[in-house]
């Protein structure tokens, strides 16, 4: 596919608003903020692919059986429905594009990271009336259905694959050389989830020098966060300052130095090295 651009100032202003605002809100809709997510990588995602995006989901939970039983009945018809008859699945391929990061391709192409092809899951089970919740494995996003004392475990990545009693056990193993805890099966809210999507897209940019672009917006979505970490502020001043914007990089380091003097003085005053070696490129 031809590379993405992104959207018009105006248009990306009014998208940052929106996902502000349904961040904020009592129930924060996790396909809404994907979406918004992907409006502001891909400037040709306008209202109507947006809202496509949103029928694709509500005509895929309509084709699952009506309460087809407990927790792993729902998982394997979830597997079933999207991963044996539509295909959606994941690669080792797919970490190396930013669209495996975007719901509404993700949903075209049917294929994603793991984290966006289990908000595929998610948003489908949950119209269905599924008990379903997404489970942040250190490593790699899942999902599971039921509660935690008959909970099962589903692998989107996989193409839904029940996860058998030592699979997360494994898949945990594997990715941290670390034991399965059982704090890490706990549900993650959609904030949550799409702070981990954007930092999946920050790691994308990172590797690309050349993509300062796709890390700024992705910083300044997270900032937009009620909770994040309060580091995206030190991030986001950095990458000023390497894109070329020296004075507005500077003005953030010395603002962050503030905000952890009291905490770590040390750490202020070598930010505030920073600022001033920013404000001397203007030299």
């Amino acid at each position: 596919m031809p590379p993405l651009y992104p959207p018009t100032p105006e248009r990306s202003a009014e998208l940052r608003r929106r996902f502000a605002e349904e961040a904020r809100s009592e129930r924060p809709d996790l396909s809404t903020l994907c979406l918004l997510v992907g409006a502001e990588a891909d400037g040709a995602l306008d209202e109507a692919g947006m809202d496509f995006a949103q029928v694709t989901l509500d005509e895929l939970a309509g084709q699952l059986p009506y309460r087809p039983g407990g927790p792993r009945a729902w998982a394997v018809a979830l597997r079933e429905l999207l991963g044996e008859r539509y295909g959606f699945r994941g690669c080792a391929a797919d970490y190396q594009r930013l669209e495996s990061s975007l719901l509404h391709e993700v949903l075209r192409r049917r294929r994603g990271l793991p984290i966006l092809l289990s908000v595929v899951w998610l948003e489908v089970a949950r119209r269905a009336g599924a008990p379903v919740y997404g489970v942040a494995l250190p490593g790699h996003f899942v999902v599971g259905f039921g509660p935690a004392d008959d909970q099962v475990l589903a692998d989107p990545f996989d193409g839904g694959r029940v996860l058998t009693g030592g699979d997360a056990d494994l898949l945990v193993a594997g990715a941290t050389g670390a034991p399965l805890q059982p704090s890490m099966l706990t549900p993650a809210d959609p904030l949550e989830v799409v702070l981990r999507i954007l930092n999946n897209v920050r790691a994308w940019a990172a590797a690309r020098p050349e993509r300062t672009d796709v890390a700024l917006w992705a910083l300044e979505l997270s900032l937009a966060l009620p909770s994040h970490p309060a580091r995206l502020r030190f991030e986001r001043a950095q990458l000023l300052v390497q894109r070329g914007d020296f004075v507005a990089g500077a003005v953030e380091l010395e603002e962050y130095a503030e905000l952890i003097c009291e905490v770590d003085e040390g750490a202020a005053e070598r930010v505030r090295g920073e600022a001033r070696a920013a404000r001397a490129m203007l030299n």
